[in-house]
Protein backbone atom coordinates (compact mmCIF):
# COMPACT_ATOMS: atom_id res chain seq x y z
CA UNK A 1 0.00 0.00 0.00
CA UNK A 2 1.38 3.43 -0.82
CA UNK A 3 2.30 6.06 1.80
CA UNK A 4 0.79 8.88 0.34
CA UNK A 5 2.72 12.46 1.57
CA UNK A 6 1.00 15.17 3.45
CA UNK A 7 0.96 18.70 3.71
CA UNK A 8 1.07 20.88 6.87
CA UNK A 9 -2.45 23.36 7.66
CA UNK A 10 -2.17 26.12 9.69
CA UNK A 11 -4.54 25.46 11.69
CA UNK A 12 -2.10 22.68 12.74
CA UNK A 13 -3.62 19.73 11.02
CA UNK A 14 -2.62 17.44 7.95
CA UNK A 15 -3.92 17.22 4.22
CA UNK A 16 -3.18 13.65 2.42
CA UNK A 17 -1.78 15.17 -1.02
CA UNK A 18 -3.93 12.62 -3.32
CA UNK A 19 -7.50 11.96 -2.29
CA UNK A 20 -11.00 10.71 -3.64
CA UNK A 21 -13.23 13.38 -5.01
CA UNK A 22 -16.74 11.99 -5.63
CA UNK A 23 -18.50 14.26 -8.27
CA UNK A 24 -20.86 13.22 -9.58
CA UNK A 25 -21.13 10.06 -8.47
CA UNK A 26 -24.92 9.17 -6.59
CA UNK A 27 -25.53 7.70 -3.15
CA UNK A 28 -25.08 4.47 -4.04
CA UNK A 29 -22.10 4.73 -6.11
CA UNK A 30 -20.63 7.04 -3.25
CA UNK A 31 -21.22 4.30 -0.51
CA UNK A 32 -19.92 1.82 -2.72
CA UNK A 33 -16.61 3.63 -3.74
CA UNK A 34 -15.53 5.52 -0.82
CA UNK A 35 -15.25 2.54 0.67
CA UNK A 36 -13.50 0.15 -1.23
CA UNK A 37 -10.86 3.78 -1.75
CA UNK A 38 -10.28 3.82 2.35
CA UNK A 39 -9.44 -0.16 1.88
CA UNK A 40 -7.12 0.61 -0.99
CA UNK A 41 -5.33 3.23 1.24
CA UNK A 42 -7.43 6.43 0.60
CA UNK A 43 -6.96 8.73 3.24
CA UNK A 44 -8.58 11.99 2.00
CA UNK A 45 -12.60 11.96 1.04
CA UNK A 46 -13.80 14.99 -1.09
CA UNK A 47 -17.19 15.81 -0.87
CA UNK A 48 -20.02 18.68 -1.00
CA UNK A 49 -23.50 19.80 -0.23
CA UNK A 50 -24.34 20.39 -4.27
CA UNK A 51 -22.65 16.91 -5.09
CA UNK A 52 -26.20 14.99 -3.13
CA UNK A 53 -23.88 12.26 -2.07
CA UNK A 54 -22.82 13.43 1.21
CA UNK A 55 -25.78 10.65 2.41
CA UNK A 56 -23.49 8.01 0.27
CA UNK A 57 -20.00 9.30 1.60
CA UNK A 58 -20.91 8.69 4.89
CA UNK A 59 -22.29 5.31 4.18
CA UNK A 60 -18.67 4.24 2.84
CA UNK A 61 -16.85 5.79 5.46
CA UNK A 62 -18.77 3.51 8.03
CA UNK A 63 -18.65 0.66 5.79
CA UNK A 64 -14.78 0.78 5.17
CA UNK A 65 -14.38 0.18 9.13
CA UNK A 66 -11.21 2.96 9.89
CA UNK A 67 -10.66 4.68 12.68
CA UNK A 68 -12.70 8.51 12.58
CA UNK A 69 -9.14 9.95 12.73
CA UNK A 70 -7.24 8.56 10.38
CA UNK A 71 -9.77 9.64 8.18
CA UNK A 72 -9.63 13.43 6.06
CA UNK A 73 -13.31 14.49 5.04
CA UNK A 74 -13.93 17.57 3.36
CA UNK A 75 -17.17 18.99 2.09
CA UNK A 76 -18.50 22.17 0.78
CA UNK A 77 -22.43 24.72 1.64
CA UNK A 78 -23.95 26.42 -1.46
CA UNK A 79 -24.93 29.80 -1.68
CA UNK A 80 -28.29 30.19 0.27
CA UNK A 81 -25.73 29.39 3.69
CA UNK A 82 -23.95 32.56 3.18
CA UNK A 83 -24.30 34.32 6.78
CA UNK A 84 -22.98 33.58 10.12
CA UNK A 85 -25.87 31.90 11.29
CA UNK A 86 -26.39 29.65 7.57
CA UNK A 87 -23.26 28.39 7.41
CA UNK A 88 -23.30 26.99 10.74
CA UNK A 89 -26.93 25.32 9.99
CA UNK A 90 -24.92 24.29 6.59
CA UNK A 91 -22.37 22.45 8.46
CA UNK A 92 -24.87 20.99 10.85
CA UNK A 93 -26.87 19.67 7.42
CA UNK A 94 -23.77 18.01 6.52
CA UNK A 95 -22.53 16.48 9.88
CA UNK A 96 -26.07 14.85 9.90
CA UNK A 97 -26.06 13.33 6.10
CA UNK A 98 -22.58 12.23 6.88
CA UNK A 99 -23.22 11.25 10.32
CA UNK A 100 -20.35 12.67 11.52
CA UNK A 101 -19.21 15.10 14.95
CA UNK A 102 -16.70 17.20 13.03
CA UNK A 103 -15.09 18.46 9.47
CA UNK A 104 -11.81 17.94 9.05
CA UNK A 105 -12.35 21.08 6.12
CA UNK A 106 -15.47 23.25 5.12
CA UNK A 107 -15.14 25.58 2.24
CA UNK A 108 -17.23 28.26 0.64
CA UNK A 109 -18.09 26.05 -2.47
CA UNK A 110 -18.11 28.98 -4.79
CA UNK A 111 -17.75 32.99 -4.05
CA UNK A 112 -20.92 33.77 -5.84
CA UNK A 113 -19.44 37.68 -5.46
CA UNK A 114 -23.03 39.05 -7.66
CA UNK A 115 -24.26 38.32 -3.58
CA UNK A 116 -21.64 39.62 -1.99
CA UNK A 117 -22.01 37.79 1.12
CA UNK A 118 -18.82 35.25 1.25
CA UNK A 119 -17.38 37.42 4.02
CA UNK A 120 -20.11 37.05 6.17
CA UNK A 121 -19.28 33.01 5.46
CA UNK A 122 -16.01 33.39 5.96
CA UNK A 123 -17.04 34.60 9.59
CA UNK A 124 -19.42 31.60 10.20
CA UNK A 125 -16.51 29.27 9.04
CA UNK A 126 -14.23 31.01 12.09
CA UNK A 127 -16.78 30.41 14.52
CA UNK A 128 -17.48 26.74 13.72
CA UNK A 129 -13.21 26.70 13.82
CA UNK A 130 -13.82 27.81 17.35
CA UNK A 131 -16.17 25.89 18.00
CA UNK A 132 -14.58 22.38 16.91
CA UNK A 133 -17.21 21.12 14.17
CA UNK A 134 -14.73 22.23 11.75
CA UNK A 135 -10.94 21.42 12.00
CA UNK A 136 -9.90 23.96 9.25
CA UNK A 137 -11.53 26.41 6.98
CA UNK A 138 -11.22 27.32 3.36
CA UNK A 139 -12.54 28.35 0.09
CA UNK A 140 -13.21 26.94 -3.59
CA UNK A 141 -12.83 28.97 -6.46
CA UNK A 142 -12.17 31.97 -5.00
CA UNK A 143 -10.35 34.02 -7.55
CA UNK A 144 -7.73 36.69 -6.62
CA UNK A 145 -9.92 39.45 -6.38
CA UNK A 146 -12.27 37.30 -4.13
CA UNK A 147 -9.43 36.37 -1.93
CA UNK A 148 -8.31 40.14 -1.25
CA UNK A 149 -11.81 41.23 -0.25
CA UNK A 150 -11.39 38.29 2.29
CA UNK A 151 -8.07 39.67 3.61
CA UNK A 152 -9.34 43.55 3.71
CA UNK A 153 -11.27 41.30 7.09
CA UNK A 154 -7.49 40.09 8.24
CA UNK A 155 -9.69 36.78 7.11
CA UNK A 156 -6.87 33.97 5.32
CA UNK A 157 -7.88 30.84 4.13
CA UNK A 158 -5.87 27.81 4.99
CA UNK A 159 -6.66 26.01 1.24
CA UNK A 160 -8.65 27.02 -2.08
CA UNK A 161 -9.66 24.58 -4.20
CA UNK A 162 -9.85 25.49 -7.73
CA UNK A 163 -9.80 24.13 -10.82
CA UNK A 164 -6.22 23.31 -11.90
CA UNK A 165 -4.00 20.94 -13.91
CA UNK A 166 -1.44 21.44 -16.66
CA UNK A 167 -3.75 22.60 -19.43
CA UNK A 168 -4.89 25.25 -16.70
CA UNK A 169 -1.55 26.44 -14.60
CA UNK A 170 -3.70 29.13 -12.77
CA UNK A 171 -0.41 31.57 -13.20
CA UNK A 172 -2.52 34.80 -11.90
CA UNK A 173 -3.94 32.67 -8.59
CA UNK A 174 -1.27 30.75 -7.52
CA UNK A 175 1.75 33.52 -6.40
CA UNK A 176 -1.30 35.10 -4.07
CA UNK A 177 -1.81 31.39 -2.55
CA UNK A 178 1.83 31.14 -2.04
CA UNK A 179 2.45 34.75 -0.76
CA UNK A 180 -0.38 33.19 1.67
CA UNK A 181 1.01 30.50 2.76
CA UNK A 182 -2.35 29.03 1.38
CA UNK A 183 -2.69 25.33 0.20
CA UNK A 184 -3.60 25.23 -3.54
CA UNK A 185 -6.06 22.01 -3.86
CA UNK A 186 -6.56 20.83 -7.50
CA UNK A 187 -10.35 19.89 -8.49
CA UNK A 188 -10.41 17.67 -11.97
CA UNK A 189 -6.99 16.99 -11.90
CA UNK A 190 -6.67 15.00 -14.50
CA UNK A 191 -8.08 17.81 -16.77
CA UNK A 192 -12.17 17.47 -18.67
CA UNK A 193 -13.05 15.44 -21.21
CA UNK A 194 -9.93 13.48 -21.28
CA UNK A 195 -8.08 15.92 -23.45
CA UNK A 196 -5.01 16.29 -21.53
CA UNK A 197 -4.68 12.61 -21.33
CA UNK A 198 -3.62 12.03 -24.79
CA UNK A 199 -1.76 14.97 -25.27
CA UNK A 200 1.47 13.83 -26.85
CA UNK A 201 3.66 15.32 -24.21
CA UNK A 202 1.62 13.39 -21.84
CA UNK A 203 1.58 10.24 -23.93
CA UNK A 204 5.74 10.12 -24.06
CA UNK A 205 6.78 10.84 -20.60
CA UNK A 206 4.44 7.83 -19.69
CA UNK A 207 6.27 5.24 -21.84
CA UNK A 208 9.75 7.13 -20.46
CA UNK A 209 8.56 6.39 -17.20
CA UNK A 210 6.66 2.95 -17.64
CA UNK A 211 3.63 5.07 -15.85
CA UNK A 212 0.09 6.25 -17.15
CA UNK A 213 -0.66 9.49 -18.53
CA UNK A 214 -2.72 10.15 -15.36
CA UNK A 215 -0.12 9.04 -13.24
CA UNK A 216 2.03 11.45 -14.80
CA UNK A 217 -0.28 14.02 -13.97
CA UNK A 218 -0.80 13.61 -10.71
CA UNK A 219 3.01 13.12 -9.62
CA UNK A 220 3.36 16.83 -11.20
CA UNK A 221 0.74 18.07 -8.83
CA UNK A 222 2.54 16.13 -5.72
CA UNK A 223 5.76 17.55 -6.69
CA UNK A 224 3.90 21.25 -7.68
CA UNK A 225 2.88 21.06 -3.79
CA UNK A 226 -0.65 20.69 -4.39
CA UNK A 227 -3.56 18.64 -3.08
CA UNK A 228 -5.11 16.72 -5.95
CA UNK A 229 -8.60 14.77 -5.89
CA UNK A 230 -9.35 13.05 -9.05
CA UNK A 231 -12.68 11.29 -9.23
CA UNK A 232 -12.23 7.39 -9.80
CA UNK A 233 -14.27 4.67 -9.29
CA UNK A 234 -13.10 1.38 -10.91
CA UNK A 235 -10.62 -0.44 -8.72
CA UNK A 236 -7.56 -0.50 -10.91
CA UNK A 237 -8.02 3.42 -11.36
CA UNK A 238 -7.79 3.89 -7.27
CA UNK A 239 -4.82 1.54 -7.12
CA UNK A 240 -2.85 2.96 -10.22
CA UNK A 241 -3.90 7.27 -8.60
CA UNK A 242 -2.27 5.83 -5.68
CA UNK A 243 0.71 4.28 -7.31
CA UNK A 244 2.59 7.51 -7.71
CA UNK A 245 5.08 8.00 -5.15
CA UNK A 246 7.44 5.46 -6.25
CA UNK A 247 9.05 7.95 -9.51
CA UNK A 248 10.06 10.96 -9.45
CA UNK A 249 9.40 13.36 -12.28
CA UNK A 250 12.53 15.02 -13.72
CA UNK A 251 12.91 18.98 -13.26
CA UNK A 252 12.86 19.25 -17.17
CA UNK A 253 10.04 16.97 -17.51
CA UNK A 254 8.14 19.13 -14.39
CA UNK A 255 9.01 22.39 -16.56
CA UNK A 256 7.80 20.44 -19.89
CA UNK A 257 4.09 19.81 -18.01
CA UNK A 258 3.59 23.77 -16.67
CA UNK A 259 4.20 24.91 -20.23
CA UNK A 260 0.90 23.18 -21.53
CA UNK A 261 -0.95 25.83 -19.96
CA UNK A 262 -3.47 27.78 -22.67
CA UNK A 263 -6.57 29.27 -23.36
CA UNK A 264 -9.73 27.47 -22.21
CA UNK A 265 -13.35 29.85 -23.18
CA UNK A 266 -15.62 26.94 -21.72
CA UNK A 267 -13.93 27.42 -18.23
CA UNK A 268 -16.36 28.64 -15.33
CA UNK A 269 -15.71 31.65 -14.17
CA UNK A 270 -16.82 32.04 -10.66
CA UNK A 271 -17.69 36.21 -11.34
CA UNK A 272 -20.68 35.01 -12.71
CA UNK A 273 -21.28 31.02 -11.64
CA UNK A 274 -21.48 29.44 -8.58
CA UNK A 275 -24.42 27.72 -6.42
Amino acid sequence: MSTVSVLKLRSGGEIPQLGLGTWPMDNAQAAATVALAIREGYRLIDTAENYQNETGVGQGIRDAGITRSELFITTKFNRQWHSVAGVRQACLNSLQRLRLEYLDLLLIHWPNPQQGRYVEAYEGLLQLQKEGLVRAIGTSNFKPAHLQTLLQHDMVPELNQIHLDPYHPRTELLPLHHSLAMITAAWSPLGRAGKLLHDPVLLELAMCYDKTPAQIILRWHMQSGYVAIPKASDPMHLQQNLAIFDFTLSERDMQLLSMLGRPDPDMLDSEVFGH
